[in-house]
């Protein structure tokens, strides 16, 4: 949705900042392949200890 007078790349900017806090793209990029059981529990176990 643009604003009134906001360019189209500032909206952009906007809409990709947006996705990027909810985790939509990250979300996508997961889902892009199946992952079998036994990758998605060492992938969690990887983030866990990351943070």
């Amino acid at each position: 949705m643009l604003k009134r007078g906001e360019g189209v790349e500032k909206a952009l900017r906007r809409l990709k900042k947006k996705m990027d806090k909810e985790g939509i793209m990250k979300h996508i990029k997961q889902h892009r392949h199946y992952e079998k059981p036994s990758q998605k529990k060492r992938r969690k176990m990887k983030d866990s200890r990351r943070r």
